[in-house]
């Protein structure tokens, strides 16, 4: 499948644009940034970056030269455009001054923005951007937030021109890091369709018409959202549960929820008690605004939170679409096939939509300074700049049950989960990330054995021994804010 063509040819993006949308995530993943100047040469600025993206980001090609590999924070980090790797990364020079030999601003709009994904025509049978085509995978660094790390570099500079300790910003009662605890209700019904279909494959008669009768006459495995909700309080964590509102099929045949909200929605609201509720919106909504609003307007109670089924997102409609609908946050980006950073970052951010107005200035009173056109770029970062072209945080998805384990992903074995994740974890505990979790209810059956209980409990544990912060999708925008 290929992806939708433009739905108009973006403007280039200029070094002002780059370095504002930049500087503004760089100010929300630290404490106190004092006013410092960062840009290009010419006009020294107190931090200086090198000015080496050339024409890249005025063409609509998907993928820059590949990046040098370099040393920072002890290990191994891949930097696009670095024209001159044999200097040193980072020089710190007399006179409150700082140079930076790679261009971290770039490389940083680069994945930050998803600007790979805007531009390639690669889509697969659902329509996704694939992690097969992504520079995650080419570079082999999904696991790794590499924006952070350019952040790092920064703040290094940052602290060595101003003499003031930069910290990252911390979460819920000072905790270092913090953890969104998410489940998509696909099912409720059907858990029991799987062994009854292998029985009849099997000719086992006595198996399926027992597997029939338990349908008939017991609760379902899977509609569990009491357990769900009692599993999770147990950890001191909080759910929140993504419905789906659609019941019939895709046009494709591909499902959507085996259940209608509306019917299920008094038991379901009694089982999850004051637990987050967001849209599961369904497949083809993610490019289509009507069917958007249809599904966000079935869902019983007030909600602005949204992950869609499936992962659907198209870069070049999508974010666009939320924004009109003002939705709050979206926890849909990350790699179906591999845990990880889709967008190379730990942190909640503000996706960059290429078909917006550049200088969209939110909220009102914030004023964007950038200096004449003619003139090289420098960007002064202070309390009162800020540039934002999606009104709707993303929160990134960073593991998903059904990638671990599936066979068209990374087929784990059970004892191999946790320490497959635990490096990523580390990363994200390092810089003050947010750990997203989605565990499908159906995952809670004990019957699964691969990706079941026993492997989310381990992961749950494993986040309360870091002392990490269990927060919910409003609670993460109230603290980005």
């Amino acid at each position: 499948m290929t992806a939708p063509p433009f739905p108009a040819v973006p403007h280039p993006i200029s070094a002002e644009v780059r370095l504002a949308y930049v500087l503004r995530h760089f100010r929300m993943a630290y404490e106190a940034v004092p006013d410092v100047s960062i840009g290009y040469a010419d006009l020294q600025p107190q931090v200086e970056v090198a000015d080496a993206a050339g024409l890249f980001f005025s063409a609509q090609q998907p993928y820059p030269p590949a990046p040098t590999q370099r040393q920072w924070l002890g290990r191994t980090i891949p930097f696009f455009f670095d024209p001159e790797p044999q200097k040193p990364l980072l020089e710190l020079l007399p006179g409150g001054r700082a140079l930076v030999h790679a261009d971290i601003i770039s490389g940083a709009f680069y994945l930050l923005s998803g600007w790979q994904e805007y531009f390639s025509e690669e889509r697969d049978q659902h329509g996704r951007f694939p992690y097969s085509a992504s520079v995650q995978h080419r570079y082999g660094f999904v696991p790794v937030p590499v924006v952070n790390y350019y952040f790092d570099v920064l703040k290094t500079a940052v602290e060595h021109v101003t003499g003031q300790p930069l910290p990252p910003r911390r979460w819920e009662n000072g905790a270092a890091w913090a953890a969104f605890i998410t489940h998509d209700i696909d099912n409720l019904y059907s858990a029991w369709k799987a062994p009854a279909k292998a029985a009849l494959r099997q000719g086992r008669l006595l198996r399926f018409g027992r597997q029939l009768w338990r349908h008939l006459t017991s609760p379902d495995a899977w509609d569990n959202l009491q357990l769900v909700q009692k599993t999770v309080a147990s950890y001191g964590a909080k759910s929140t549960f993504f419905f789906l509102p659609e019941h019939r099929k895709a046009a494709n045949g591909t499902p959507n929820a085996d259940y209608k909200l509306r019917k299920v929605w008094p038991e379901a609201a009694a089982a999850i008690q004051d637990a987050e509720v967001g849209l599961h919106a369904g497949l083809g909504t993610a490019t289509h605004g009507g069917k958007l609003k249809t599904d966000w307007l079935k869902i019983p109670i007030p909600c602005s939170g949204i992950r869609f089924h499936y992962l659907g997102w198209e870069p070049r409609i999508t974010p666009t679409l939320l924004s009109m609908n003002n939705f709050t946050y979206d926890s849909t980006l990350g790699f179906a096939e591999h845990f990880g950073f889709r967008n190379s970052y730990c942190r909640p951010f503000y996706p960059f939509n290429f078909n917006a107005d550049p200088f969209i200035v939110n909220p009102p009173q914030m004023r964007l300074y950038t200096l004449p056109s003619e003139a090289p770029a420098f960007f002064t970062l202070g309390p009162k700049n800020s540039i934002q072209t999606s009104k709707f945080l993303e929160i990134p998805l960073n593991v998903m049950d059904a990638t671990l384990h599936h066979p068209r992903y990374l087929q784990l074995a059970p004892q191999e989960i946790l320490p497959a994740l635990m490096p990523m974890f580390q990363e994200m505990e390092r810089f003050g990330g947010v750990c997203t979790v989605l565990w499908h209810n159906e995952n809670f059956d004990p019957a699964n054995e691969n990706t079941g209980p026993r492997q989310f409990a381990e992961i749950m544990e494993y986040l309360r021994s870091r002392n990490v912060a269990f927060v919910n999708g409003q609670e993460i925008c109230e603290q980005m804010g």
